[in-house]
């Protein structure tokens, strides 16, 4: 099984005492089955890019985190996913973040578990496996 983790959960292991439910579901994982999204990745850039540390902000994110993580690239089926899922959710009045239908579709495209604190979110992508390991 693999484990698409979502940029929040990423931002989590920043936090001088990330959440213990997490570090210990994280440790009890295979790393080689983790993994995220280029689509956090920019997230993640951005967010440090803010920052006056910017630089070395992003040092230790790649250092302490995307280092350790398979980075799963955006492919043309997961854009394909992506506009779909974006028409149906408009179709339906109900719209969400284009990042996070690109996050999804990767999650979806790839077979991967989503992992994600935003569950009510996420949940509403058909088909989507949704965990949240910050919760017990």
């Amino acid at each position: 099984m693999k484990y698409l983790l979502d940029t929040n959960i990423l931002s989590e292991l920043l936090k001088k005492r990330p959440n213990p439910r997490l570090v210990d579901r994280l440790r009890s994982r295979q790393p080689e089955s983790l993994c995220t999204s280029c689509i956090c990745v920019m997230e993640l850039r951005f967010g440090a890019a803010l920052r006056a540390d910017a630089d070395v902000f992003w040092d230790k994110i790649t250092e302490e985190i995307l280092s350790k993580l398979t980075i799963l690239p955006l492919e043309s089926s997961e854009a394909v996913t992506a506009g779909s899922l974006l028409a149906s959710f408009q179709r339906a009045g109900q719209m969400i973040g284009t990042e996070d239908i690109l996050i999804a579709s990767t999650a979806l495209q790839q077979g991967c578990v989503m992992v994600t604190g935003n569950i009510r979110h996420f949940s509403r992508v058909k088909d989507l496996r949704v965990e949240n390991w910050l919760e017990p």
